[in-house]
């Protein structure tokens, strides 16, 4: 009980000598610092994890593997929890819900990027060319277009490209 009232501490407390990545528990950065051990090292690519769990799913993306099937349209996943959220696209579930709008969404990740971009001014994305602020990663990238001049939409029927898909 001790340990898990520490997550709701406002300050991050405990702080890593390795990354100087800080943590609200001294449980936290005790499984951290496995990422700077050698002890769950991926053979394959040298990426190290903090738990052997994390390092198993991570070797999936080496193998291919894909254990985890939809029973409806038999897409398969890497994770149970990746499973478990695509098939919310098939039941219609969505249980995380807008305490201000009432709108719903399918993932807490999106309910949070919703918070921020309509219910919030909040702009923590920054253009490093101009420094103009922005609500999401999708409209800084779309913005740095007009200083990068890239054109990443192509026509399919000639080698026209576009800034914009719209056009």
């Amino acid at each position: 009980m001790n340990v898990h009232k520490q997550i709701h501490n406002t300050g991050k407390l405990y702080s890593c000598s390795e990354c100087e990545k800080c943590f609200k528990s001294q449980h936290c950065l005790k499984i951290h610092m496995n990422v700077h051990s050698s002890k769950y090292k991926c053979a394959e690519c040298g990426k190290c994890f903090r738990s052997n769990n994390k390092l198993t799913i991570h070797r999936r993306s080496h193998s291919g593997e894909k254990p985890f099937e939809c029973t409806v349209c038999s897409k398969q996943f890497t994770t149970s929890s990746h499973l478990v959220t695509h098939s919310r696209i098939h039941s219609g579930e969505k249980p995380y819900k807008c305490s201000l709008c009432n709108k719903s969404f399918t993932t807490s990740g999106n309910l949070q990027t919703h918070k921020r971009c309509v219910h919030s001014n909040r702009r923590p994305y920054d253009c490093r060319y101009c420094g103009k602020l922005f609500k999401s990663s999708g409209d800084l990238k779309r913005h740095i277009y007009t200083h990068t001049g890239a054109k990443p939409y192509s026509c399919r029927h000639c080698s026209e490209c576009f800034t914009w898909d719209s056009h």
